[in-house]
Protein backbone atom coordinates (compact mmCIF):
# COMPACT_ATOMS: atom_id res chain seq x y z
CA UNK A 1 0.00 0.00 0.00
CA UNK A 2 1.26 3.49 -0.50
CA UNK A 3 2.59 5.49 2.26
CA UNK A 4 3.83 9.30 3.38
CA UNK A 5 6.94 9.92 1.53
CA UNK A 6 5.84 7.91 -1.66
CA UNK A 7 5.22 9.37 -5.03
CA UNK A 8 1.81 8.78 -6.66
CA UNK A 9 2.01 5.88 -9.64
CA UNK A 10 1.85 6.18 -12.90
CA UNK A 11 -1.63 6.54 -14.10
CA UNK A 12 -4.08 8.05 -15.95
CA UNK A 13 -7.33 9.25 -14.83
CA UNK A 14 -10.63 10.23 -17.11
CA UNK A 15 -12.29 13.74 -16.66
CA UNK A 16 -15.24 14.64 -18.27
CA UNK A 17 -15.45 18.02 -19.62
CA UNK A 18 -18.91 20.39 -20.48
CA UNK A 19 -17.19 22.88 -22.19
CA UNK A 20 -14.22 22.66 -24.52
CA UNK A 21 -11.70 24.18 -23.04
CA UNK A 22 -7.70 25.13 -23.26
CA UNK A 23 -6.55 21.59 -24.74
CA UNK A 24 -9.95 19.84 -23.62
CA UNK A 25 -12.30 18.66 -25.99
CA UNK A 26 -16.47 17.70 -24.92
CA UNK A 27 -16.59 14.55 -22.71
CA UNK A 28 -13.67 12.43 -21.50
CA UNK A 29 -10.29 13.50 -21.75
CA UNK A 30 -7.53 11.86 -19.55
CA UNK A 31 -5.20 13.17 -16.98
CA UNK A 32 -1.74 12.06 -16.08
CA UNK A 33 -1.58 12.23 -12.96
CA UNK A 34 2.56 12.45 -12.84
CA UNK A 35 1.95 15.80 -14.87
CA UNK A 36 -1.07 16.98 -13.13
CA UNK A 37 0.19 16.95 -9.83
CA UNK A 38 3.84 18.71 -10.30
CA UNK A 39 4.39 21.69 -8.89
CA UNK A 40 1.32 21.38 -6.85
CA UNK A 41 -0.29 20.78 -3.64
CA UNK A 42 -3.15 18.30 -4.33
CA UNK A 43 -6.62 17.05 -1.67
CA UNK A 44 -7.41 13.99 -3.35
CA UNK A 45 -10.30 11.99 -1.36
CA UNK A 46 -11.17 8.33 -3.20
CA UNK A 47 -14.45 6.55 -2.76
CA UNK A 48 -16.47 4.11 -3.42
CA UNK A 49 -19.00 4.83 -5.60
CA UNK A 50 -20.71 7.94 -7.57
CA UNK A 51 -24.33 8.55 -6.24
CA UNK A 52 -23.73 6.27 -3.34
CA UNK A 53 -25.08 7.13 0.23
CA UNK A 54 -21.93 8.51 2.00
CA UNK A 55 -19.99 9.45 -0.81
CA UNK A 56 -22.91 12.03 -1.66
CA UNK A 57 -24.08 12.64 1.60
CA UNK A 58 -21.31 13.72 3.16
CA UNK A 59 -17.79 13.43 1.53
CA UNK A 60 -18.41 15.16 -2.03
CA UNK A 61 -20.18 18.03 -0.22
CA UNK A 62 -18.00 18.47 2.64
CA UNK A 63 -14.61 19.31 0.41
CA UNK A 64 -17.16 21.77 -1.90
CA UNK A 65 -17.56 23.28 1.35
CA UNK A 66 -14.44 23.60 2.45
CA UNK A 67 -12.98 24.66 -0.88
CA UNK A 68 -12.21 28.04 0.31
CA UNK A 69 -10.40 27.10 3.38
CA UNK A 70 -8.52 24.34 1.67
CA UNK A 71 -7.40 27.05 -1.31
CA UNK A 72 -6.53 29.53 1.67
CA UNK A 73 -3.89 26.77 3.19
CA UNK A 74 -2.51 26.36 0.31
CA UNK A 75 -4.22 23.67 -1.74
CA UNK A 76 -4.15 24.50 -5.33
CA UNK A 77 -6.71 21.57 -6.69
CA UNK A 78 -9.14 19.17 -4.87
CA UNK A 79 -9.60 15.87 -6.50
CA UNK A 80 -12.44 13.41 -5.75
CA UNK A 81 -11.44 9.60 -7.63
CA UNK A 82 -13.76 6.81 -8.04
CA UNK A 83 -13.91 3.76 -9.75
CA UNK A 84 -16.45 4.56 -12.30
CA UNK A 85 -16.15 6.01 -16.26
CA UNK A 86 -16.18 9.14 -17.00
CA UNK A 87 -19.37 9.84 -18.11
CA UNK A 88 -20.93 8.86 -14.74
CA UNK A 89 -18.43 10.99 -12.72
CA UNK A 90 -19.38 14.17 -15.33
CA UNK A 91 -23.04 13.25 -13.99
CA UNK A 92 -22.33 13.40 -10.81
CA UNK A 93 -20.23 16.38 -10.85
CA UNK A 94 -23.36 18.59 -12.19
CA UNK A 95 -25.46 16.43 -9.24
CA UNK A 96 -23.35 17.44 -6.59
CA UNK A 97 -22.80 21.05 -7.91
CA UNK A 98 -18.72 20.74 -8.17
CA UNK A 99 -18.05 23.23 -10.67
CA UNK A 100 -14.45 24.03 -10.81
CA UNK A 101 -14.11 23.55 -6.75
CA UNK A 102 -13.54 19.83 -7.20
CA UNK A 103 -12.03 17.33 -10.11
CA UNK A 104 -14.44 14.55 -10.58
CA UNK A 105 -11.79 12.03 -11.93
CA UNK A 106 -12.75 8.18 -13.10
CA UNK A 107 -10.83 5.38 -12.31
CA UNK A 108 -12.84 3.38 -14.50
CA UNK A 109 -10.70 0.05 -14.58
CA UNK A 110 -9.54 0.56 -11.16
CA UNK A 111 -5.79 1.28 -12.40
CA UNK A 112 -5.27 4.10 -9.54
CA UNK A 113 -6.93 1.97 -6.72
CA UNK A 114 -4.91 -1.28 -7.40
CA UNK A 115 -1.35 0.72 -8.12
CA UNK A 116 -1.53 2.64 -4.86
CA UNK A 117 -3.03 -0.81 -2.91
CA UNK A 118 -6.02 1.01 -1.94
CA UNK A 119 -8.86 -1.83 -3.44
CA UNK A 120 -11.75 -2.56 -1.76
CA UNK A 121 -13.30 -5.79 -3.03
CA UNK A 122 -17.45 -5.23 -3.11
CA UNK A 123 -17.97 -8.31 -5.47
CA UNK A 124 -19.98 -9.60 -3.06
CA UNK A 125 -22.53 -6.28 -3.42
CA UNK A 126 -22.72 -6.47 -7.37
CA UNK A 127 -20.18 -3.42 -7.16
CA UNK A 128 -16.63 -5.52 -8.14
CA UNK A 129 -13.74 -3.67 -7.05
CA UNK A 130 -13.71 -0.23 -6.31
CA UNK A 131 -11.15 1.78 -4.25
CA UNK A 132 -11.31 2.50 -0.74
CA UNK A 133 -12.30 5.60 1.28
CA UNK A 134 -9.72 7.47 2.13
CA UNK A 135 -7.66 11.05 1.97
CA UNK A 136 -4.32 11.85 1.15
CA UNK A 137 -2.75 15.30 0.92
CA UNK A 138 -0.19 15.48 -2.39
CA UNK A 139 2.33 17.80 -2.58
CA UNK A 140 4.54 17.72 -5.92
CA UNK A 141 3.50 13.99 -7.02
CA UNK A 142 4.24 12.83 -3.33
CA UNK A 143 1.91 11.68 -0.58
CA UNK A 144 2.22 14.08 2.35
CA UNK A 145 -0.63 12.43 4.81
CA UNK A 146 -2.77 9.73 3.64
CA UNK A 147 -6.09 8.89 5.87
CA UNK A 148 -7.55 5.54 5.25
CA UNK A 149 -11.08 4.25 6.50
CA UNK A 150 -11.99 1.59 7.82
CA UNK A 151 -14.25 -0.93 6.07
CA UNK A 152 -17.55 0.99 6.07
CA UNK A 153 -16.47 3.68 7.87
CA UNK A 154 -16.22 7.65 7.39
CA UNK A 155 -14.36 9.31 10.02
CA UNK A 156 -10.69 10.20 8.66
CA UNK A 157 -11.01 10.65 5.12
CA UNK A 158 -13.10 13.91 5.15
CA UNK A 159 -12.44 17.72 4.26
CA UNK A 160 -12.09 18.63 7.79
CA UNK A 161 -9.19 16.45 8.61
CA UNK A 162 -7.30 17.13 5.39
CA UNK A 163 -7.98 20.36 5.91
CA UNK A 164 -6.58 20.79 9.40
CA UNK A 165 -3.24 18.82 7.78
CA UNK A 166 -2.90 21.25 5.15
CA UNK A 167 -2.88 23.78 7.67
CA UNK A 168 -0.42 21.99 9.70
Amino acid sequence: MIKVGDTLPAATLMEFSEVEGNGCSLGPNPVDVAKATAGKTIALFALPGAFTPTCSAKHVPGYVEKFPELKAAGVDEIWCVSVNDAFVMGAWARDQNTGSKVRMLADGSADFAKATGLTLDLTARGMGLRSNRYSMLIKDGKVASLNVEAPGKFEVSDAATLLAQAKA
